[in-house]
């Protein structure tokens, strides 16, 4: 939880000025605060529109970019959906969603990055969030069908694997990375239904497989 409203109103009113309109959204990254999610020496920047370093060659993207993936996602304010999070990095996402959703099932190809989310979330009291290492680009079966899947990576193509793990009506939104190399954020749905819209800056993509040394 943020411990400085000052601040906290006025990180959400960069959003705002961004472009961000959904309340849920905008009250969740109100209240979850991103210091809590990143080493103290980067704390001073967490209220910032940057992208943050976190272990094993991965970041932290900008809020913004990330109010963008959550904003896409139509998840229902005080909902019951159960959501797929590809890409766990330090919990801050994760986090973001366990105020949207009912249910979080969070899968990254890092064990480092696993575990240090898992702390982050128990240090919240954060107790709907499910996590383990996994390869994202399959999914996590056992406990589909979801309702949202996100990726917080760029991914030439969203798998049919991880399509078919959603719920009717369900929809998955992610980075796409075009032949340009340039990334739109798309949303598909179960039944197949495709939308485009921009995004502010790029993600890191997706890598297939786990991460054996890390």
């Amino acid at each position: 939880m943020s411990a400085d409203p000052f601040r906290a109103a006025r990180f959400i009113l960069q959003l705002r000025q961004q472009g961000i309109r959904d309340d849920a959204v905008l009250s969740a990254m109100e209240t979850v605060d991103r210091r809590d999610f990143v080493d103290k020496s980067l704390h001073k920047l967490a209220a910032e529109d940057a992208v943050l370093p976190l272990g094993c060659g991965q970041v932290l993207p900008k809020p913004l970019t990330i109010a963008q993936l959550l904003t896409a996602l139509e998840v229902t304010p005080g909902g019951k959906e159960n959501v797929l999070l590809v890409g766990v990095g330090s919990g801050y996402t994760a986090a973001l969603l366990a105020k949207l959703a009912g249910k979080v099932w969070a899968v990254d190809r890092y064990r480092t990055l696993v575990e240090a989310a898992r702390s982050n979330l128990d240090a919240l009291g954060i107790r709907n969030v499910s996590l383990r290492q996994a390869d994202g680009l399959a999914g996590w079966r056992e406990h589909a069908p979801y309702d949202r899947i996100l990726a917080t990576g760029a991914v030439t193509k969203i798998p049919d694997d991880v399509v078919t793990q959603l719920t009717a009506g369900g929809k998955v939104v992610a980075p796409v990375a075009g032949a340009d190399g340039r990334q739109t954020l798309r949303a598909v749905t179960k039944e197949g239904a495709r939308t485009h819209s921009p995004l502010a800056e790029p993600f890191l993509p997706l890598v297939e497989g786990l991460a054996e040394a890390l």
